[in-house]
């Protein structure tokens, strides 16, 4: 009797399904069992398709595709449709894969590689739901489904967010999968020849000893998986000691009794093995292999993800080390501080930087620059630039010199960049490129700073008092635009206890924020940050703003505050709070953030120390107004507002702001020099002195004037007789100094 009649008398059919052509071939007895006439057939995959529920067809065709790379058994329960969408019946169908081939066009096949396959079986009917019932109301798979769904889910989101290797350890550790989870895990790594356990759960340390380093060709499962890319299932001690005697013991020790050992692919390459182990029997159905095998996947490219993440880490880091420099040997009287953020994304590695450079004549500099771009070429150019600069420097060059020779060598990249773009696809990537750059030459016995700007922001200067003012200096156009370009000194003095900030328009923009509202927020931290840690109200208040020794400063102290500080200048622009201070212009793109820090020690630092109620320090500034830059009236008028930030008297500060600004006007339009405006105020709060003076090279006086009703001029003189407490005009060598002072009126509401 032949098999088929055989079968056919306990009701099972025989079927072949031809992955490659596409046709499933029937008996009789399968052919009647799916509804059709019962006789032979060979049909094409969508007749049998249409016969089945489409969520059993899914089903099965990932239960098939398991078997296939498994070489293992597929085993599933189908219901078969009519035409009307009822269910005839419920089958069990049972195959086995009996030829594997690469797919066509393939020459050899990878691990994790497309196959076609054929499959033979059979096909039997069980007694589940009665004919006539509707698919909505019959479900197979039920709860268990839906709970495995959602446990793939949770674990794929899980895998996605976790950033290093670490973290998918972890995860991979806290799955528990619906129905069985394993209490023991491993991932085995593969380096070259050799197999090492690199993240392990379920057992204690020390006990992956045996397994930390193995050929590939031990006799153990996770090698065997790697070296063939299938599947290793052991269901019962027996099975593990049958297959493989030589790793039994090593395994029988931790008391399991079943193993799932699975490959860890990703894009056709076999990368390592995940174990699953379980203390109590799994039987590895195909519903709980195919859990298995999807997680696997989900591991692999985890892990694979974050090997690359963290090699990108890796890099950045040895970048930045290499580009960033250390800030140097300590300087007596003097500390810095300076940090450097990437903007997200990339190497995160711009064109920021910052330097340190001491100088032949005792003395060093401190350079902030920023090179236009956010890409590789920014950064090669920033490492190249900030070379350049550091060589004129060492070569003793002023400030002015230094600049106008590092823009000189950004241009002649530029050139040489030009001859050199014809072979290059992407031409924006050899584009001009400028920079913008701060060099302040410091002097640490005296705190003379010396400044040249290219284009960049101005420092800012916080007072002994905290007071913060945005220091105007001379400047000409950003690096590398112009080959031959002057640049004009400021200079100044950095006063005791007081602290000056550089940084990059990245601190001061980030966050969606223009010069003025970013400038606003930084001056805010910098303020706060000095009532907290410093300045004569600090010690009053009994705020704890340095350590004292005998009457001196604890200098490792001030040095702590002032990368606190640091710290603290970042935050406002990345950290929790700069969420609450989104600017302007939401849709501006990140920058990198550069920022250096300079404190000169006193009796009362800014770095954060302060001696028992000392005097209130004076606040002053300075800034030259040159006959060819008359907008520079509006940065005089800025400064004194800022400097009074804090006056009792609102008219008084409107009265000094008018009466400066008549005096910088006037120079500007009577005379041929520079107006030189000095404005200082003295005293506790509530009874300070103002005194502002504007000097020129004129040495003819100012003329009272009587100047008519339409008259646009000649009220200089009556201003200050009317709105000033004294005023007078002082000779000073080749010119004159005009002067005026105000008194406060009454005590600061702050004090």
């Amino acid at each position: 009797m032949r098999t088929e009649d055989v079968l056919a008398a306990i009701a099972t059919g025989l079927w072949r399904w031809d992955n490659a052509s596409g046709t499933v071939t029937l008996d009789g007895e399968a052919a009647r069992l799916l509804g059709l006439p019962a006789e032979p057939v060979v049909l094409p995959e969508v007749a049998v398709r249409s016969r089945f529920h489409p969520v059993d067809w899914n089903e099965i065709n990932g239960i098939v595709n398991l078997a296939v790379a498994e070489g293992t058994l597929a085993e599933a329960r189908l219901r078969i449709m009519d035409v009307d969408g009822r269910v005839l019946r419920t089958v069990r169908s049972r195959s086995k894969p009996v030829e594997s081939r690469p797919a066509e066009g393939s020459a050899e096949r990878e691990p994790g590689g497309t196959l076609d396959y054929e499959l033979i079986g059979t096909i039997q009917e069980i007694a589940e739901p009665q004919p006539g019932t509707t698919a909505a109301h019959t479900t197979i798979t039920g709860d268990w489904r839906r709970s495995r769904e959602a446990f793939l889910l949770d674990a794929g989101r899980a895998l996605a967010e976790a950033r290093s290797t670490a973290e998918v350890l972890r995860v991979a550790a806290s799955l528990s999968m619906p129905g069985f989870s394993p209490d023991g895990l491993a991932v085995f790594g593969l380096a070259g020849d050799r197999l090492s356990v690199i993240g392990h759960h379920g057992q204690d340390p020390g006990e992956e000893g045996p397994f930390t380093d193995m050929p590939l060709d031990t006799d153990y499962p996770a090698a065997e998986v790697v070296r063939t890319g299938r599947a290793v299932y052991l269901a019962t001690p027996e099975d593990y000691k049958r297959r493989f005697p030589a790793a039994w013991p090593l395994a029988q020790r931790f008391g399991r009794v079943s193993w799932a050992f699975l490959p860890l692919i990703v894009a056709g390459r076999t990368m390592g093995a995940w174990m699953a182990a379980f203390k109590h029997p799994a039987s590895f159905s195909p519903d709980e292999r195919s859990v298995l095998t999807t997680v696997a996947r989900m591991l692999a490219q985890a892990l694979q993800r974050a090997g690359v993440a963290e090699s990108e880490r890796e890099l950045t880091t040895g970048l930045q080390r290499s580009m960033m420099p250390q800030l140097g040997p300590e300087i007596p009287g003097m500390q810095i501080a300076a940090r450097y953020v990437p903007t997200g994304g990339g190497l995160q590695v711009g064109g920021d930087w910052y330097d340190m450079i001491p100088l032949p004549s005792g003395r060093f500099a401190l350079v902030i620059g920023d090179v236009q771009g956010h890409d590789v070429r920014a950064a090669g150019l920033m490492g190249q630039l900030r070379i350049a600069v550091r060589a004129y420097a060492s070569e003793g060059h002023r400030p002015d010199a230094v600049l106008s020779r590092a823009s000189r060598f950004l241009a002649g990249l530029h050139a040489g960049a030009d001859e050199q773009a014809e072979p290059y696809d992407d031409a924006d990537f050899l584009s001009p490129r400028f920079a913008t750059c701060l060099y302040v030459e410091c002097d640490p016995k005296t705190g003379m700073l010396e400044v040249a700007r290219a284009g960049h922001p101005d420092p800012a200067i916080r007072m002994a008092d905290g007071t913060v003012l945005m220091r105007p200096t001379a400047g000409g156009l950003p690096l590398g635009i112009v080959p031959d370009t002057d640049y004009p000194t400021t200079r100044f003095t950095l006063e005791p206890g007081e602290t000056m900030m550089l940084c990059t328009d990245g601190l001061i923009e980030t966050g969606g924020h223009d010069l003025d509202t970013g400038w606003a927020r930084l001056r805010a931290v910098l303020e706060s940050d000095a009532h907290e840690h410093g300045g004569p109200e600090g010690a009053a208040d009994g705020v704890d703003g340095g350590h004292l020794d005998g009457g001196h400063l604890d200098g490792s102290h001030l040095d702590g505050h002032l990368e606190k500080l640091a710290d603290l200048l970042v935050q406002a622009v990345h950290g929790p709070s700069s969420h609450h201070t989104t600017g302007p212009l939401a849709d501006r793109r990140e920058d990198d953030i550069a920022v250096v820090l300079l404190c000169r020690e006193g009796e009362s630092c800014g770095c954060g120390a302060t001696l028992p109620h000392p005097a209130r320090p004076a606040r002053r500034t300075a800034l030259t107004v040159a006959q060819a830059e008359p907008e520079r009236i509006a940065g005089a008028r800025r400064q004194i507002r800022e400097l009074l930030h804090d006056w009792a008297d609102a008219d008084q500060v409107d009265s000094a702001v008018l009466m400066v600004s008549e005096m910088v006007t006037n120079v500007l339009m009577h005379t041929d020099g520079d107006a030189l405006l000095v404005a200082e105020a003295l005293g506790e709060l509530g009874g300070r002195r103002l005194r502002v003076e504007v000097a020129d090279s004129s040495d003819e006086p100012p003329h009272k004037r009587q100047p008519g009703e339409m008259s646009s001029s000649g009220r200089g003189v009556l201003l200050m007789e009317m709105l000033a407490d004294s005023w007078g005009v002082d000779p000073r060598g080749a010119g004159k100094s005009i002067w005026f002072e105000l008194h406060e009126q009454s005590k600061a509401a702050s004090d």
